[in-house]
């Protein structure tokens, strides 16, 4: 009872924050609107006035609120209907407004809430509430069109598309919105046997999928869709650090590099672990109970979902997270065979609205021994990330100008003497194309460079060069990182380190602006909330500034400059 007080009180704050935002103004553009604290307007979507809706009707419907059956509340919930409503387009979707207009998908991720909002106020029996539920289900009526027809642009979208489509099949009974599901769940799940869903996205869009696919088994009545879920619930056991904040060192959407905790995990682990009597689960899901700040949007809203799916989760067996380990993911997923059939698939590389994710499947290694915990990582912009208490080594990564940008670490294995990484880069010269192959374009007064088929070109004087990483802990204390490049000559190489907020003492520095330092040699102690890592290994071999064009950190960057060929070795000590 004390995590259901928990959600109650931090429920009814948002509340009281929903009824000083709303927009009250009769006639105005966003009456009945919230305005979201961190846009300044209101939104229809499902984190803006959708997620405050959630908090109104949970509220409404729980004895133990202070707003329980309030008639001011809810008629601000019905203000906020009549809202949604009017800002529906006529073919049932709605426009979150900072992007996606016109959206079957976000308006698909409202829906699901809705029907949650929905179903608890008609259990609820209230009468004064029935109003309000009926102008819900006519959105939701005049959403069902947008689903039949609507695409998305994600691969998290989907099981958006499937979860609404479900939703409305439970209430409207339309075969249709079954065959559409079909449609979608026959494209296949994007699952590694090991638990990694297809963006990488600890932070925000695993706990879209996992959500997702748990309303659609539920509505359906397809347990097999549960699979994926359990996969990506148990490795994320793996993905946290000792506080709880979830690993989004390689992440392939925006929660990169951010800083996120299990709040949005917390109704998946709640279903999952009374469902299945799963000991893990259910201590997962006290973990994001206790460190909960969010009750989530509309679509996984922590007290909304708890009401509208109640479950005993109590009773559970619980069992120790894992707090010792070095474990490698996606090992035998076929990552580099897939990349090869991609020709296959007749896209080219060109797909409209979205991305391809083609680190998916990726090698993934995860270690940690108490406060202290690594990722290293291929098919990313970083190859190395750290913790240990609130020091924090963000992201080391190597760049080049061999192929200028970030050098991506193409493979990843483990080995008797540590971790093996490494890239192989090819880069040529284009030859002329046939006179055969050449456009008319090309024998009119001004030939235009894109209008030429380079795809005819021959590749001349081609170059193959190679970077080779293997990673070791050394006595559980020490990460060394020794790299190696192949004999050719004068390539520049810049390892960068991105460091937290902290002191920096030693070494020997020099400015290289912006917040960057080149890291001419010596040991380097950084330090944060109480935890100590040294750092040894910089050198100067060249004065380029900036080399991989990723954002500067809290804590500054060090760079350690190279040229070709070299033998290099970082080592990260932790005090």
């Amino acid at each position: 009872m004390e995590i259901y007080r928990k959600l109650i009180d931090r429920n009814d704050d948002v509340v009281a924050e929903a009824m000083r935002q709303q927009v009250r103004e009769p006639g105005a553009r966003h009456e009945g609107g919230i305005v979201h604290s961190h846009v300044g307007i209101p939104s229809p979507s499902h984190v803006g006035t959708g997620a405050y809706m959630a908090s109104m009707a949970a509220s409404l419907v729980t004895k133990e609120s202070r707003y329980y059956h309030s008639l001011e509340l809810l008629a601000a919930l019905e203000r906020a209907a009549d809202y949604l409503l009017r800002k529906q387009h006529a073919d049932g979707t709605i426009s979150p407004g900072w992007t996606n207009f016109h959206s079957p998908p976000d308006t698909g991720f409202l829906v699901t809430g809705l029907v949650q909002i929905v179903q608890v106020l008609e259990r609820s029996g209230w009468e004064a509430a029935q109003p309000v539920v009926e102008k819900l289900r006519e959105f939701l009526k005049r959403s069902i069109p947008a689903f039949l027809t609507g695409g998305c642009h994600t691969p998290n979208h989907r099981w958006v598309m499937t979860a609404a489509l479900g939703a409305l099949h439970q209430l409207y009974a339309d075969p249709a919105l079954l065959e559409r599901v079909e449609q979608w769940l026959a494209e296949g799940l994007d699952c590694t046997e090991d638990g990694e869903w297809t963006e990488r996205s600890n932070g925000i869009y695993n706990t879209v999928s996992n959500i997702m696919l748990i309303y659609t088994a539920r509505y359906l009545g397809r347990p097999e869709l549960l699979e994926p879920v359990r996969r990506n619930l148990e490795m994320m056991a793996y993905m946290i650090h000792y506080d709880g904040e979830v690993v989004t060192d390689y992440s392939g959407r925006q929660d990169l590099g951010q800083r996120y905790d299990l709040s949005e995990y917390f109704l998946s682990y709640r279903l999952m672990a009374a469902l299945d009597g799963n000991p893990r689960f259910a201590s997962m899901y006290d973990l994001a109970a206790e460190r909960l700040v969010r009750l989530g949007p509309i679509n996984n809203h922590a007290l909304l979902g708890y009401l509208a799916f109640p479950c005993e989760v109590e009773g559970v067996e619980r069992s120790a997270l894992p707090e010792h380990y070095m474990k490698l993911f996606n090992h035998q997923y076929p990552h580099a065979d897939h990349l090869a059939r991609m020709q296959e698939a007749g896209h080219h590389m060109q797909v409209q609205h979205t991305s391809l994710h083609t680190a998916f499947g990726a090698p993934v290694v995860r270690w940690r021994s108490g406060i202290s915990s690594a990722t290293l990582m291929a098919h990313s912009k970083t190859m190395f990330a750290l913790r240990h208490g609130e020091a924090r080594v963000l992201g080391i990564g190597i760049s080049s100008l061999f192929m200028p940008g970030p050098v991506e670490m193409q493979r990843l294995e483990e080995a008797e003497d540590g971790f093996h990484m490494g890239a192989v880069m090819h880069k040529g010269y284009n030859g002329p194309i046939d006179v055969q192959q050449l456009p008319a374009s090309a024998r009119e007064p001004i030939s235009p460079w894109y209008l030429l088929p380079h795809q005819h070109r021959e590749l001349t004087h081609v170059q193959r060069h190679e970077l080779a990483v293997t990673a070791k802990l050394v006595e559980e204390r020490e990460w060394v990182l020794a790299m190696h490049s192949d004999d050719h000559e004068d390539v520049v190489y810049q390892v960068a380190l991105w460091l937290g907020e902290g002191e920096l003492e030693g070494g020997q520095f020099e400015d290289a602006g912006n917040g960057r330092l080149y890291w001419l040699g010596g040991t380097v102690r950084y330090t944060a909330g109480g935890q100590t890592i040294e750092l040894s290994g910089g050198r100067k071999e060249h004065g380029q500034p900036d080399m991989s064009s990723l954002a500067v950190s809290a804590g500054g960057t060090l760079l350690v400059n190279l040229v070709t060929p070299f033998d290099a070795e970082l080592r990260i000590r932790l005090k």
